[in-house]
């Protein structure tokens, strides 16, 4: 099958006008002009990217992963789809420790059915005074034992896990789930400069949501910030929806650690899609006006209603309009790499992520205005009737 399209973003260039062609679901060449023969599927004013990976999303479309009901999953994992997510990571929210192996034992088998990509712990072993959207009487300090029973259950399962490295068994915890081939997020932490660097030297790779229920920069006290953007090793999650961070920070970021260290994600809940209304985030009530999510006991933002497409596009404006200005072509680039390539890498995949020979045929066709108009498998106007609600991210 050959995909023709008016530019296709490949590894490292963007192919204008572009092609790709594909055999038995992978990808076996990628090119630029005209296709060598005549193409199956032609998007002259398209742009092709690799179909999104989103390390961290709680929800979408009316339907939560946070408790693992399969049929919510199922849901809110097709609902994200339908915005070009092709590969989806499960994140749960603090939960008791009962609850939390309940949770994951429902979730684990949807991994290994391909449904989701892993799951994401993201709490209960976070800081009370950085809990954001978290019930702060399901917080606690991380236990071995407890650790151990949710790996055995997960078996394998669990890719991701969000600790504050402040806690007392933090660093014990960072290394069981190291030894374990789970990557480890620093976030939601009050932590210092020192504690967040030790748990970088035990193994955390990942700032989870950099700038969101952290520490801020300080010029005596860095804190979290400037030890996670600093070293080679971390790659940083953005919440890029023009809620979580001003445009002019993402953009600032890119430039100073590189699209292939820095990862989009939507953080998004079980409203992201539809019409605001109140909602609920895990055991928490949760109240949406103009497509922003907070808490109704705080008021505190409560994830997003956003979607990886909204987010690619942002981007792309956003690079393209900043003060220190990208070309299109590379702005596209390095959007594609921040919402495809870099969480593919995160999550150990070879897979996804690239439009390159040898890997997996998941790709969106974006039109003019970087909407989404095709992704692989799916009818986009049928998807768009069935799925969508009447508030969009």
């Amino acid at each position: 099958m050959i995909v023709a399209a008016g530019a296709v973003v490949g590894d490292g260039v963007v192919h204008r006008p572009g092609w790709l062609s594909m055999r038995d679901g992978l990808i076996d060449a990628v090119g630029s002009g005209e296709p060598p023969a005549a193409a199956d599927f032609e998007f002259p004013r398209g742009t092709v990217v690799p179909g999104f990976v989103d390390q961290h999303v709680h929800g979408g479309g009316g339907a939560s992963y946070t408790d693992g009901d399969p049929d919510q999953v199922r849901a809110a994992a097709a609902f994200h789809r339908t915005h070009g997510t092709t590969t989806t990571v499960t994140s749960t929210v603090s939960a008791s420790p009962d609850e939390l192996a309940r949770i994951v034992a429902r979730l684990a088998p949807l991994v290994r059915e391909g449904v989701s990509a892993g799951i994401h712990l993201e709490g209960p072993w976070i800081a009370h005074a950085r809990c954001g959207a978290h019930a702060p009487d399901r917080l606690r300090s991380p236990d071995l034992d407890e650790i151990d029973r949710l790996l055995a259950i997960a078996d394998g399962a669990i890719v991701m896990v969000t600790i504050a490295p402040e806690l007392p068994g933090a660093l014990d915890a960072i290394d069981r789930f190291v030894v374990a081939g789970a990557r480890v997020a620093v976030g939601h932490t009050d932590a210092t400069y020192e504690q967040t660097r030790a748990a970088l030297d035990h193994g955390a790779r990942v700032a989870t949501h950099l700038f969101n229920a952290m520490a801020p920069l300080n010029h005596r006290s860095p804190g979290p910030v400037l030890a996670l953007t600093e070293d080679p090793r971390v790659v940083v999650e953005l919440i890029g929806d023009g809620v979580h961070l001003h445009p002019a920070l993402v953009a600032d970021v890119q430039r100073t650690v590189g699209p292939a260290r820095a990862v989009l994600v939507t953080d998004a809940m079980v409203a992201a899609g539809m019409a605001d209304g109140d909602y609920v985030l895990g055991s928490l009530d949760v109240y949406v006006d103009g497509g922003v999510a907070r808490l109704r006991s705080t008021d505190a933002i409560a994830g997003s209603t956003a979607t990886m497409d909204s987010l690619f596009a942002r981007t792309v404006a956003g690079l393209v309009g900043a003060p220190d200005p990208l070309p299109r072509d590379d702005a596209l680039l390095a959007a594609s790499v921040m919402c495809s390539t870099t969480p593919a890498q995160v999550l150990g995949r070879d897979d996804i992520g690239l439009l390159a020979p040898g890997r997996r045929g998941d790709l969106v066709v974006l039109g003019e205005e970087l909407q989404v108009q095709h992704v692989t498998g799916i009818d986009i106007n049928a998807a768009s009737s069935a799925t969508r609600g009447g508030c969009a991210s």
